[in-house]
C-alpha cells in the first residue's frame, strides 16, 4: 500500500537501493501522448548520483527502459512500466554494520514494522527509490505541459544558514542548472558549495530548503476538505526521503502579518480574475486560483556521516557505529528534480480529476 501514490494518475514504485533495479508502474496516463525514453532521461540525469564533486560518488547511469504502455512512441492508455537498473550497488559495504540501527535512519522502524529489513542501504527507505518517482514525474510534467502549458521549476534556496536571493516569477531552468548546487543566485551558490565541501571533508552533512514555482496552473484544480491541492502537495513532499517540512505561499512567515497585510486582494486583468499579491501561494480553500503556485520543502542533513556515533544493535547491545560508504554530504542539489516530480504527480492527479468532472 505504501508504495502507491495517486488515484487518477497513479504510480507504484518498486525496488531496493542495492537490488538489481528500481522501477515504476504508471496507471492513468491518457492514450495518444508521444512518449519515449528521451522524454524521461533528462530528468533522471539531473537526479542521478555521481554528477558533481558535492554529490555521492556512486556511479549510476540511471538509463531508463520503457517496458510497456507505448507503441511506436505513443502511449496506449494502459499501464506504463519503467525499469532503471542498478549498476553500481555494493551491498558488501554495509556488512560491518548490517545488524546495527543507524542513527536517524529507518533501520529500527522498518524492523519494528516488518520484523525483517533490507540491511544494505536502507532498501525502500533509501533515496535511490526516488529515481522511479522522477521517471514518473517526467511523464506527468509532459502531460501538464502539453495540455495546460504548466511549467515547474525548483531550486536550492538555502543550505544551512546560507540563503539565496531568487525571484521565482522570472526564474528559468537554465539559471537553476548553471551551477552544481542548483541555486540561481551565483554568489550564494559559491558559498553553498564551499560550505558543503567543508562539511564533506569534515565527515559531516548539511540540510536546507528547496523552493518551487509552478506557472500556468488554471484556476479550479483541487478538491474540498480532505483532498485539498495543498494537502496533497504536502503529502507528496513529506514522502520524499529526508524531507522534514513543507510550506505553501507565505507559510510560517505569514504568522508575523495581520490579516489586512496578509490577504490577497482580487483584481480584474481583462476578463481574468487575478490577485494583486500571492501570499496564498496560488491555492485558496485547497483549490488553485490561477496564480503561480509557490511551495518549499525543508530537508534534514544527510543521516550517514563519517563520525563515531552511539547506537544499539539488533540484540540490544550498545555499540559505536562508524559508517563508511558513498553518501551525499547534502541532498539538496539532487532533491531539486524530485521536488519537481512530486509536484507534477500531484498536479497531474488533480488535472485528470478536473477533466473527468468537466467531461473533458
Amino acid at each position: 500500500m505504501g508504495s502507491r501514490f495517486g488515484q487518477m494518475f497513479a504510480i507504484s514504485t518498486w525496488g531496493e537501493s542495492h537490488g538489481g533495479a528500481v522501477g515504476v508502474t504508471i496507471d492513468g496516463c491518457p492514450a495518444g501522448m508521444a512518449l519515449t525514453e528521451d522524454d524521461i532521461q533528462p530528468a533522471l540525469d539531473r537526479r542521478r548520483p555521481g554528477q558533481s564533486r558535492i554529490a555521492t560518488p556512486r556511479d549510476e547511469a540511471d538509463r531508463c527502459e520503457i517496458l510497456s504502455g507505448t507503441v511506436d512512441g505513443v502511449t496506449l492508455g494502459t499501464s506504463i512500466a519503467i525499469l532503471i537498473r542498478n549498476k553500481d550497488q555494493r551491498s558488501a559495504a554495509y556488512a560491518d554494520f548490517a545488524h546495527i540501527y543507524r542513527p536517524s535512519h529507518a533501520d529500527y522502524t522498518y524492523q519494528a514494522k516488518y520484523g525483517v529489513r533490507a540491511r544494505a542501504g536502507g532498501g525502500r527507505a533509501s533515496a535511490r527509490e526516488t529515481a522511479a518517482r522522477v521517471a514518473a514525474g517526467a511523464i506527468a510534467q509532459k502531460l501538464l505541459g502539453q495540455d495546460l502549458g504548466v511549467e515547474i521549476i525548483a531550486w536550492v534556496d538555502q543550505v544551512a544558514d546560507i540563503t539565496g536571493q531568487v525571484d521565482g516569477a522570472k526564474l528559468t531552468r537554465e539559471a537553476v542548472e548553471a551551477n552544481m548546487v542548483r541555486c540561481p543566485d551565483g554568489a550564494a551558490a559559491e558559498q553553498m558549495v564551499a560550505r558543503i565541501e567543508a562539511a564533506r571533508d569534515a565527515g559531516d552533512s548539511l540540510g536546507g530548503i528547496v523552493r518551487c514555482v509552478v506557472r500556468g496552473v488554471p484556476a479550479g484544480l483541487g478538491d474540498p476538505v480532505f483532498d485539498k491541492l495543498d494537502a496533497d502537495l504536502a503529502k507528496g513532499m513529506l514522502s520524499i526521503p529526508a524531507c522534514k517540512g513543507f510550506e505553501v505561499g507565505s507559510g510560517y512567515g505569514g504568522i508575523t502579518l495581520t490579516g489586512k497585510d496578509h490577504n490577497d486582494p482580487f483584481v480584474m486583468e481583462g476578463q481574468r480574475v487575478r490577485t494583486s499579491s500571492n501570499r496564498s501561494g496560488g491555492i485558496q480553500g485547497g483549490i488553485s486560483n490561477g496564480e503561480d503556485i509557490t511551495l518549499s520543502a525543508a530537508f534534514k542533513p544527510t543521516a550517514t556521516i563519517r563520525h563515531p556515533q552511539s547506537s544499539v544493535d539488533e540484540d540490544g547491545n550498545t555499540v559505536t557505529l562508524e559508517a563508511k560508504g558513498r553518501h551525499d554530504p547534502c541532498v539538496l542539489p539532487r532533491a531539486v528534480p524530485v521536488v519537481e516530480a512530486m509536484t507534477a504527480l500531484v498536479l497531474a492527479e488533480h488535472y485528470l480529476r478536473q477533466r473527468g468532472q468537466q467531461g473533458g
